[in-house]
């Protein structure tokens, strides 16, 4: 098995650290050129796995590879999973340094009935990746009705990581209030909640601000600090 896509980032610039990306069901690693695109502006490496529901042994072990293989003469940096929909529970249960988990299936996850409108639609709001879905000769039409693996449930209270969630407040596959009750088993999270978003949090139409908060949580973890900038009121 071998590494679809990745991202570099500008010539020149020391990469702050790495990402690898898990993408769900169905998918393939092009599906998040959009975003592996404007992470690695902001100097990060990014790299892209297949789905891991159709070869499981092989992408934890290339997961693995690209965690393990990254430049140590960059020194300290943030080594992080990406993950969405099942690649969110898959990479929940893989070592890094910290986990973005994006649309995580939930146990009460309601599937699309079969037709390509539903799926589409239940997958992103987004006119352009719609487009982009519906063109997609290699999309696996129909995979987000499918059962998760059996043995991928992970249990919050056992990752020790720092974790970011992103989930659609409208998420028709994965309702937010279920995903809220896991993550709040998780011990250093921090849960962002798309207002209007759908299952892929990442290929919404909020897709930028998706994209803004994953590098201010890897700006912190690189930083090792809880926060970096603050908001504070007027006097």
């Amino acid at each position: 098995m071998s590494v679809v896509s990745g991202w570099r980032e500008p010539a020149g610039i020391a990469p702050r650290g790495t990402v690898v990306i898990v993408p769900g069901r169905g998918e393939h690693p092009g599906v998040y050129q959009r975003f592996g695109h404007r992470i690695a502006a902001d100097g990060y490496r990014v790299w892209a796995v297949p789905d891991p529901t159709q070869d499981e042994a092989g992408v934890a072990a290339l997961v693995r590879e690209l965690i393990e293989s990254a430049d140590p003469a960059i020194g300290p940096q943030p080594r992080v999973l990406v993950g969405s929909d099942s690649g969110a529970l898959f990479a929940a249960g893989l070592q890094a340094d910290g986990l973005v988990l994006a649309g995580l299936p939930t146990p009460d996850a309601v599937l699309p009935d079969g037709d390509w409108d539903a799926e589409v639609t239940a997958r992103t709001g987004c006119p352009t990746h719609q487009g982009w879905l519906t063109a997609d000769t290699t999309l696996r039409r129909g995979a987000l009705s499918e059962a998760l693996p059996a043995g991928w449930a992970v249990d919050p209270g056992a990752i020790t990581v720092p974790v970011l969630g992103l989930h659609g407040d409208d998420d028709a596959v994965s309702p937010y209030a279920a995903a809220r009750d896991w993550y709040s088993g998780v011990k250093d999270v921090e849960l962002v909640a798309i207002t209007g978003g759908r299952h892929d949090a990442l290929n919404d139409q909020t897709h930028r601000t998706a994209a803004g908060t994953v590098v201010l949580f890897l700006e912190r973890l690189r930083a090792g600090v809880p926060a970096i900038a603050r908001r504070e009121l007027p006097a």
